[in-house]
């Protein structure tokens, strides 16, 4: 019996927040800037953990916008895949839709997943979470 009450009860997490997103991105942007060497050249950084991390906060931003907007997670009991956030966001805004795949790419994958070295990558990245980021506030529902 307490345990299907447990179940029922709200949890106490606070709502996704566009300033919750961006600062996340800050952490990702202090994450490279003190701790992500570059080469000679400047074009790439030289461990692939930095920019994993990087990728992983600027992905997790990206994904409290959205949240803050489309609601995806809620009553949910499964994980929320992609294609949940794109079918919400295609109803809506498909600029926000070219924005969220091209940064689903680089963010997610290319960054987080492959620790792509690349810093026009990483840069590219940063801008589409910025992109997205702004987009979404001014999107969010203003408080009643």
């Amino acid at each position: 019996m307490k345990k299907k009450e447990a179940i029922k009860k709200k949890s106490n997490k606070k709502p996704p927040s566009i300033k919750e997103a961006r600062r996340y991105v800050d952490n990702a942007d202090e994450i490279l800037r003190e701790r992500g060497q570059l080469d000679e050249k400047g074009l790439e950084y030289l461990d692939d953990k930095y920019v994993r991390a990087a990728g992983n906060y600027l992905w997790l931003g990206v994904l409290m916008a959205l949240d803050a907007v489309f609601h995806v997670r809620e009553d949910r009991r499964t994980r929320v895949h992609i294609d949940d956030y794109l079918d919400a966001i295609a109803k809506r805004d498909g600029k926000l839709l070219d924005w969220v795949n091209n940064a689903y790419e680089i963010i997610h994958l290319y960054m987080n997943y492959d620790g792509n070295p690349g810093k026009g990558l990483c840069d590219n990245g940063f801008r589409y979470a910025n992109e997205i980021i702004d987009r979404c506030a001014t999107m969010v529902p203003s408080p009643k």
